[in-house]
């Protein structure tokens, strides 16, 4: 079966549901792995959160939730696009309650949403600190435990994959959240072993979703041996795979997928 053939008749597909959090922006690694998932046959509930990107350099851009569902949907995948404080502790369980009653049970959750302000040790404030923990650590904890009270499917079937980050120098709050997120999420494939679901890490290292410089982006080239900048979609197809049936022996793993950087 040609997945990449849109013309391609999904009525009589099974299509299990995704839920892919921080897919507000078209250049951003979320938006990049919901659409890989929708080519592979998943139906998609994504998260965004407008405030956030307001404040980021790039900008906030209601049109590109829009146009990201149109290109979930040109896949043959049914969408719900939801806009989501993941700061607040009811969010994650008001999510899942949202998805479940529109698009059904989810069998995968993957963690792509962040808060990210650079600070150091010394400039970190008490309310960027706990900020930063609420929507990186503490809101990807409760999702995962949503997860875990509420798949349903084949044992086997369950994925859980989280994206991360070892930069933690002058950017402290954001790179702590990280480390305690990792921490959560290879935990869980321990602790969800009965239900059959695998937890995995990826850290895709520097990623040219637009918020580098010039400068920035020579620089990350001459680091990596491939001499070029990595890519939403070079993480995307590593969930995407992850997500297969052919993945489905690769759990508890942090896997730096970074074109060999040391």
């Amino acid at each position: 079966m040609d997945l990449s053939d849109p013309s391609r008749d999904f009525s009589s597909v099974s299509r299990s549901v995704a839920l892919v959090t921080g897919a507000s922006r078209s250049r951003g690694i979320g938006a990049a792995v919901a659409i890989s998932l929708a080519q592979a046959g998943w139906d998609i509930a994504t998260t965004f959160w407008r405030p956030y990107d307001a404040g980021m350099p790039w900008g906030s851009h209601p049109q590109e939730v829009q146009d990201l569902e149109a290109q979930l949907q040109h896949w043959g995948a049914h969408t719900l696009a939801l806009e989501a404080d993941l700061s607040q502790v009811e969010t994650p369980a008001r999510l899942f309650d949202q998805v479940e009653s529109v698009l059904g049970p989810v069998s995968a959750l993957i963690l792509s949403h962040c808060h990210s302000v650079d600070s150091d040790i010394q400039t970190t404030s008490i309310e960027s600190f706990d900020l930063h923990f609420a929507v990186n650590a503490r809101a990807s904890w409760l999702l995962t435990r949503e997860l875990g009270r509420r798949f349903c499917g084949a044992f086997g079937s369950g994925r859980l994959i989280a994206i991360t980050s070892d930069h933690t120098a002058g950017n402290l709050p954001y790179g702590a959240s990280k480390g305690a997120l990792d921490r959560i999420v290879l935990a869980a494939a321990w602790e969800y072993r009965d239900l059959g679901i695998t937890a995995n890490v990826i850290n895709p290292g520097a990623t040219d979703t637009g918020w580098m410089s010039a400068s920035q982006k020579d620089d990350f080239k001459r680091s990596v041996p491939l001499r070029r900048l990595g890519l939403p979609q070079d993480c995307a197809n590593l969930v995407r795979f992850l997500c297969s049936a052919e993945g489905g022996w690769i759990n508890g793993q942090l896997i730096h997928s970074n074109g060999g950087v040391r």
